[in-house]
């Protein structure tokens, strides 16, 4: 049987792809984002305490109260945004659920939404399955003077049309690690103040954030906030990628519309792990130590990198790093990063990969994006490699 494809452009994930590749070449996987340790023997004992107490049934649709309850109070303590549990909490599972969920629920035929790229890359399918239509715009790549990656507002103001129905924003952001600055929120309200524009804001790196910098959510500012989707994941928190628990929240009127579509694609989430979490956020040192723990590996990985040919950009946020190759190839991306594997066992992601486009990435730059949410061990062993190109 044949189907018309909804989304004939998409196969297998470059992650999926460079993971695969890594296995077979029994490569260092630095690209796809997941770490290769073990979350905290205390999580993993607060969900077998949860397992034996008998929570193993379906939990209530939009998330086990106590879960929605320490999301709340976290949320208000850190970003002075008060969210009704009931109302205006709802735990997906995880962000890209969620992303997905909200998306559908939110736009649809003729209805456009702004994305900036490089961005991750499930915005584009979810727009396109919604029927709606992306409106990508690339940021302003580094130079010598700016040495990170930025949103240039006034490309996004002069791509704002009548059909805009939605903004997608990422920060701390994959794959840059660029960060939202005071000047971004500014320029972000500027920009929605009287238009009925929707904000999906995903906020999934909020807690790894470096240099006693503190994450500006879009949930400071009440005039954001009011319309805004804030995403966040606990498998990023708490190194549990694979659980695939995060959340969203939004004012009632929106989370009412979430929820139809989200109690359709899943229902609800593994009532055990929901449990665990709980018990496990209810201390805030749980997420408030991660921004020491991960930049002693992001600095591990760039003084490392800093010894090869590799031109390392600045990381103030997520657990990615990025870096210039341009000192050793001139090949895309995409044929570095499959070189690196196959030549050097070095697993990494091209940046290109992020674009909707990613032939018109390569003329901008040629950088590759690692991983640093790993061991000191692997992190070593990969710069040693690295240090022979």
């Amino acid at each position: 049987m044949q189907i018309t494809s909804k989304l004939p452009e998409v196969g297998l994930t470059i992650f999926t792809t460079m993971s695969k590749m890594a296995i077979e070449y029994q490569a260092i996987n630095l690209g796809q984002g997941f770490p290769d340790f073990n979350t905290d023997p205390k999580l993993q004992a607060f969900v077998s305490k949860a397992m034996a107490e008998g929570f193993n049934q379906y939990p209530y649709m939009a998330g086990v109260a106590e879960l929605r309850n320490v999301i709340g109070e976290k949320v208000e303590s850190l970003y002075g945004r008060h969210y009704n549990i009931d109302s205006e909490i709802t735990v997906t599972s995880g962000a890209t659920e969620a992303i997905m969920a909200i998306v559908l629920a939110s736009v649809g035929t003729g209805d456009e939404v702004i994305v900036l790229e490089p961005c991750y890359d499930c915005y584009l399918p979810a727009i396109k399955l919604a029927g709606a239509k992306a409106v990508c715009i690339p940021m302003l790549v580094p130079t010598q003077e700016r040495r990170t990656f930025q949103v240039d507002w006034d490309k996004v103001k002069s791509k704002v049309t009548t059909k805009t129905r939605m903004l997608i924003i990422n920060f701390p952001h994959n794959p840059t690690g660029a960060v939202m600055s005071k000047d971004d929120l500014d320029q972000l309200e500027l920009l929605v103040q009287n238009t009925n524009i929707m904000i999906l804001s995903d906020e999934v790196y909020e807690h790894i954030i470096f240099d006693g910098v503190s994450h500006l959510s879009v949930a400071t500012r009440p005039a954001l906030a009011e319309r805004s989707f804030v995403v966040s994941s606990f498998g990023k928190t708490t190194h549990t990628t694979g659980w695939k628990i995060g959340y969203v929240c939004a004012p009632k009127d929106m989370t009412v519309e979430l929820r139809k579509v989200h109690q359709f694609m899943v229902f609800t989430v593994p009532s055990v792990l929901q449990h665990g979490l709980a018990a496990y956020t209810k201390d805030p040192s749980t997420y408030l130590d991660l921004p020491a723990f991960y930049q002693k590996k992001r600095d591990r990985l760039a003084d490392g990198l800093a010894k090869t040919r590799f031109n390392v950009l600045p990381s103030p946020g997520t657990f990615f790093l990025l870096a210039d190759y341009s000192a050793i190839s001139d090949v895309s991306e995409a044929e570095f990063s499959i070189w690196l594997t196959k030549e050097h066992g070095v697993t990494v992601i091209p940046v290109s990969a992020f674009y909707a486009v990613p032939d018109a990435a390569e003329s901008n730059h040629k950088i590759v994006r690692f991983c640093f949410a790993k061991t000191e061990e692997t992190l070593d062993r990969a710069i040693e490699r690295l240090l022979k190109i």
